[in-house]
């Protein structure tokens, strides 16, 4: 019969299995100890509750984490692979000891999820506290319905404010599994516009190639490929000819790193480096990381990935038939267009943005996110020295592109600074070179331009990423 008092509290926990901290405050006179009716509650939650309970008081509140004063959050760590439906209320209660007991029971009566509660204190004077809740399910499902009438008979206050519809995202860097299997194309079938289609023997190959990333799993070591020596004259076939335009066309960030992946991860012209080495590389510098995939994902799982600083990566290579040209990403494109980058920490951490904004964004933000990706992280441009330098994987990778780019052909490319508000919804060509190109100043100010874009999406949730336990949780702002 305690009233609970000011806070309801949320914090996520590091330990397995328990998924929650919830942090309540009571308002009761004297010491814990001393306070049997107290102490009887703590045992009953100790027991309900499965958990280990900690009781301090209110004198040491303030040391414990400053978002616990003036309102607070609670919100489930829900995983699985649907997208979510949820209900957004706003319901008041008074001041009174049972009051949001009584108002959750009407939840938990009508079996509805209870996914997210905020506390804060009342603007209207008639009651004392506003809570903000989020219920799993649509505003017409039976069971959300009924929770809703039950809330109606015990708060002084109901009020429906929204139904969102959040798209599945990787609550966790191990969800990221999921997506082993969602390839949209290429893999081990091909084309019959691939230069390797009526090649049984590269189809093979490739198959089992990519039969190593259908079965990786996170935590894992990433399974080395023994390539052959037409694989690897393919190789350095293509970085021969990148590297004659390297030194005077990449921003100076490729050309400070590229040594170190010489150096530390095998890179050479007659060797393809493995994708463990690189690996291990990119979390000692930034914390990226690669794993291996059985072809191109969808833009939502690729870009999803890019919020965990996680990078899929291809293994298998080009047709030896066409070395300087590839209808799809293949292991030239990735580790010498894209790697490099992701060893500098303000291109990963624009990296990163990019993924962040995707996460719960509808699927129109998705395609717009996807479009500022492939004007930058693909195709991008940076001023530095007052020259332009290529920095996008497209370039870095395509010998021919990447002159033209620069400016360096009889046709002259247009350029644009790179804004993402823009950006956004400017078609581009995929079989041809690009007619314009985005230049930034550095990826600082890139990344600066994508979180003030980010921040227009329309979302119900802002997403947190906890670098330690390599989680992403939703941020409910009051």
């Amino acid at each position: 019969k305690f009233r609970l008092k000011k806070k309801i509290c949320c914090e996520q926990e590091q330990l397995s299995p328990h998924r929650w901290f919830l942090f309540l405050n009571f308002r009761f006179f004297g010491f814990v100890s001393s306070n049997f009716a107290m102490v009887t509650v703590l045992a009953q939650l100790a027991r309900g509750g499965r958990c280990a309970l900690a009781a301090g008081a209110r004198s040491l509140a303030p040391r414990l984490h400053p978002q616990w004063r003036g309102g607070a959050a609670f919100a489930s760590s829900k995983a699985g692979s649907q997208d979510d439906y949820t209900t957004s209320l706003q319901i008041a209660v008074h001041d009174k000891k049972g009051a949001l007991a009584e108002a959750l029971d009407c939840i938990r009566k009508a079996d509805v999820n209870l996914t997210r509660i905020q506390s804060r204190p009342s603007s209207v004077p008639t009651w004392d506290w506003d809570f903000f809740v989020d219920l799993s399910g649509r505003i017409n499902d039976p069971n959300v319905q009924s929770a809703i009438a039950g809330l109606r008979r015990e708060c002084p206050l109901v009020l429906v404010l929204q139904e969102h519809h959040v798209p599945w995202y990787p609550r966790h860097v191990s969800d990221l599994d999921a997506f082993a299997s969602r390839v949209l194309s290429y893999g081990a079938e091909l084309d019959a516009d691939h230069p390797g289609f009526t090649d049984q023997e590269y189809r093979e190959r490739r198959k089992m190639i990519v039969s190593n990333a259908l079965k990786y799993r996170h935590g894992e070591a990433i399974p080395r490929v023994d390539y052959t020596d037409t694989e690897r004259e393919t190789w350095q076939t293509v970085y021969e000819k990148i590297f004659q335009l390297i030194p005077t066309h990449a921003v100076r960030e490729y050309q400070y790193i590229f040594p170190m992946l010489q150096s530390e991860c095998g890179y050479a012209a007659d060797n393809i480096p493995q994708l463990e080495d690189i690996s291990s590389f990119l979390r000692s510098r930034t914390g990226f990381r690669l794993r291996p995939v059985m072809g191109l994902l969808s833009s939502r799982d690729f870009l999803n990935a890019l919020a965990y600083r996680v990078f899929f990566s291809t293994q298998y290579i080009r047709h030896a038939s066409r070395p300087l040209y590839t209808p799809e990403p293949d292991v030239c494109h990735e580790l010498i267009g894209h790697v490099p980058l992701f060893a500098d920490p303000d291109f990963a951490n624009f990296s990163q943005e990019i993924g962040m904004a995707s996460i719960g964004a509808s699927d129109r933000d998705v395609k717009r996110l996807a479009t500022c990706y492939w004007y930058t992280v693909e195709f991008g441009l940076c001023r530095q020295g007052g020259q332009l330098r290529a920095y996008g994987a497209g370039l870095l990778s395509s010998f021919g592109e990447l002159d033209y780019c620069v400016g360096n052909g009889e046709e002259k490319p247009a350029y644009k600074e790179f804004n993402p508000f823009t950006a956004c919804d400017e078609p581009y060509p995929i079989t041809r070179y690009q007619p314009t190109y985005h230049v930034s100043n550095s990826f600082a100010e890139a990344t600066l331009k994508m979180r003030e874009f980010a921040s227009t999406l329309e979302r119900p949730f802002r997403p947190s990423y906890n670098a330690y336990t390599e989680r992403i949780s939703p941020v409910y702002d009051l």
